[in-house]
C-alpha cells in the first residue's frame, strides 16, 4: 500500500534490464550470478536468498530505466548507486497498490544545483509515468554505514514530488535494516559489500515507539465513525493498511526482522487466536485481490473488528517490546 496514502489516512508517521556503470544490462549480469529460479519462473533469488533485478516486474522496471536514463542525461556522474527496498525488494509488490521504494546514493549529500536537476528528473519521471510511485531517499555512501541520524535533511521523494529536506521522521531505521536483509542492487556495489547500518535495538525502539504515535493515535481518531480516519476504516484500504502494518510491526518487534504486508499477516495468523483470524484473513484476501465472498457482510461489522484487532495487536507487540 502506499505510504502517501496512508499519511493522509492517520496522519503523519514518525528486474529488469538496466544500465549500470558499465553499461551492461540487469539481466546480462544476473544471467552470470549463479541466480536460482523459483519452480513458478516468477521469482529469482540468489544465494543469498535475495531477489534478483531480472525477477522485478515490467511495470518497475520501465519507470527504472526511464529515471536512470533521465538521471544521466540530466545529471551525468550524480547517483553513483540505486538499490530498491520496499515490497519490491520483499518480494510482494502489487500492481496498482504498490509503489516503487528506491534509495539513491551519490556521493556527497546533493547541492543547490544537484536538487533542482534531481527535481527536474522526477517532474519528467511523472510526465511519463503517474503510477506507480517512484517513492524514495537520496543518501551518501557515508550515511549507509552511519545510520538514520546521518541523513536527516536529506532529499526525498513522496507521491512523485521531491522535498529537499526531508524530516527526521522519514528517515527510519526500517529502511535501513530493509536494504541490509532483503535490498536489491541495480547500480552499484552489491548490497552485502556496502557495510549497512544495522541496530536491532534502534530499531526495536523505533517500531515500539510508532505503534503509539502513529498506530494507537490513528486508531483513537478513527474510533468515531465521523470522522476522517474513521470513515476511512470502512474502506477496503483501511482493512488492510491497519491489520498489515500494525502486523508489521509486531513481526518486527517479536523476530528482530522485516517482513511484507503478505509476510505479516501470515504472522499474524501464526500469532494470534482464532478469534482475530477471521479479520486477518480478510486483509489478506483484499491484499491479494482475491474475488472469493468476503468474510464480512457489512463494512461497518468489519471496522469494529479492525479497530479491536488493532488496539490488541499494539498492545502484545508492546508486552514484547517490554520483556525484551
Amino acid at each position: 500500500m502506499r505510504r502517501s496514502t496512508a499519511v493522509s489516512f492517520y496522519g503523519s508517521q514518525c528486474g529488469a534490464a538496466r544500465l549500470d556503470k558499465t553499461g551492461q544490462s540487469a539481466r546480462a549480469s544476473v544471467e552470470q550470478s549463479g541466480a536460482e529460479a523459483d519452480p513458478t519462473g516468477s521469482i529469482q533469488h540468489n544465494d543469498s536468498g535475495r531477489l534478483e533485478p531480472m525477477s522485478i516486474p515490467s511495470i518497475a522496471t520501465d519507470i527504472v530505466e526511464s529515471y536512470l536514463a533521465l538521471a544521466d542525461a540530466e545529471a551525468p556522474g550524480l547517483i553513483e548507486g540505486l538499490y530498491l527496498e520496499g515490497s519490491l525488494a520483499l518480494g510482494d509488490f502489487r500492481p496498482g497498490a504498490s509503489d516503487i521504494d528506491f534509495v539513491a546514493v551519490t556521493a556527497a549529500p546533493p547541492n543547490a544545483v544537484d536538487t533542482a536537476a534531481l527535481e527536474r528528473i522526477h517532474a519528467k519521471l511523472r510526465q511519463q509515468s503517474r503510477r506507480p510511485f517512484f517513492d524514495g531517499t537520496y543518501l551518501t555512501w557515508h550515511d549507509l554505514t552511519a545510520g538514520p541520524t546521518s541523513a536527516i535533511g536529506r532529499p526525498t521523494v513522496l507521491e512523485g514530488q521531491m522535498q529537499s529536506k526531508s524530516p527526521a521522521s522519514q528517515q527510519s531505521p526500517v529502511t535501513w535494516h530493509t536494504l541490509a536483509e532483503h535490498g536489491v542492487a541495480l547500480r552499484g556495489p552489491a548490497i552485502d559489500d556496502l557495510g549497512i547500518w544495522t541496530d536491532p535495538a534502534a530499531l526495536a525502539a523505533w517500531q515500539n515507539r510508532n505503534l503509539d504515535a502513529y498506530w494507537a493515535t490513528g486508531l483513537s481518531r478513527a474510533a468515531r465513525l465521523i470522522s476522517k480516519p474513521g470513515l476511512g476504516l470502512l474502506s477496503d484500504f483501511g482493512t488492510v493498511w491497519t491489520v498489515t502494518g500494525i502486523s508489521r510491526l509486531h513481526y518486527t518487534l517479536a523476530t528482530g526482522k522485516i517482513t511484507s504486508k503478505d509476510g505479516a499477516a501470515r504472522h499474524a495468523l501464526d500469532t494470534f487466536p482464532i478469534r482475530w483470524h477471521r479479520i486477518i484473513n480478510e486483509a489478506l484476501r483484499l491484499r491479494r485481490n482475491d474475488s472469493r465472498t468476503p468474510l464480512y457482510r457489512t463494512p461497518l461489522a468489519r471496522r469494529r473488528d479492525t479497530l479491536a484487532f488493532g488496539h490488541m495487536a499494539i498492545a502484545d507487540a508492546h508486552a514484547i517490546f517490554d520483556r525484551s
